[in-house]
């Protein structure tokens, strides 16, 4: 069974910063793309970025492109989302999923597991 495990959320102000961790277990890392999302209250969950099992290729939404650095470090099953710069519309409920990799947006239309969530607040 894999089991992912997200941390790193919290309350910041505009213009601050704060670093997701989502930790994987259960199965080798290495053959998943790791993927973050989020959903903000009454509005449907959106791919935030993913990154490849290897690395070596990674897809922002638009809104996060320049704000927000995706990262792996395989050899600690650890995915990381850097977010600086937040904004007040980012707040949301950031889940880590793991499944395989498409390049573009369509990395977002697959998922095979999901952690339970890490919730993000940023103020005004």
């Amino acid at each position: 069974q894999v089991l992912l495990v997200e941390s790193g959320g919290g309350a910041v102000e505009a213009g601050g910063s704060l670093r997701l961790s989502c930790t994987v277990s259960g199965s080798t890392e290495l053959l998943y793309a790791m993927k973050w999302f989020r959903q903000a209250p009454e509005k449907e969950r959106e791919g935030v970025s993913c990154i490849a099992p290897s690395s070596g290729s990674t897809y922002y939404r638009d809104s996060v492109k320049g704000r927000f650095t995706i990262s792996r470090d395989n050899g600690k099953n650890t995915a990381y989302l850097q977010m600086n710069n937040l904004k007040p519309e980012d707040t949301a409920m950031y889940y880590c999923a793991a499944g395989d990799f498409f390049k573009g947006p369509s990395c977002f239309s697959d998922a095979d597991y999901w952690g339970q969530g890490t919730q993000v607040m940023v103020s005004s």
